[in-house]
């Protein structure tokens, strides 16, 4: 492939198809908030995960929610390989 081409990966998504992130619900003691920001962050791409955060904040969700144990998504997330994208975007979000 050459330099100056990206590689993309499957198809395009539509912002429908991203906002179903919104609709998913914990089943423990998660914050709501905490657990879309985990689906997502599982089932898009970057380009995508950016594109959430957009309509989660506009919804009014929490980028500071928690778990059970009193970690948010930074800190559950932080030693994963590709981490520190996502916690760009995060911080970026908060303002």
């Amino acid at each position: 492939m050459r330099k100056d081409k990206k590689q993309v990966i499957g198809d395009e998504i539509g912002d429908a198809q991203i906002k179903l992130f919104l609709d998913f619900e914990p089943i423990d003691a998660t914050s709501p908030s905490l657990h879309k920001l985990i689906k997502a962050y599982r089932g898009l791409r970057i380009d995508d995960f950016e594109r959430f955060l957009v309509f989660f904040v506009e919804a009014g969700l929490d980028l500071d929610g928690k778990d059970e144990h009193g970690k948010d998504f930074i800190a559950l997330i932080q030693d994963q390989r590709n981490a520190a994208d996502y916690i760009e975007l995060i911080n970026k979000a908060r303002g």
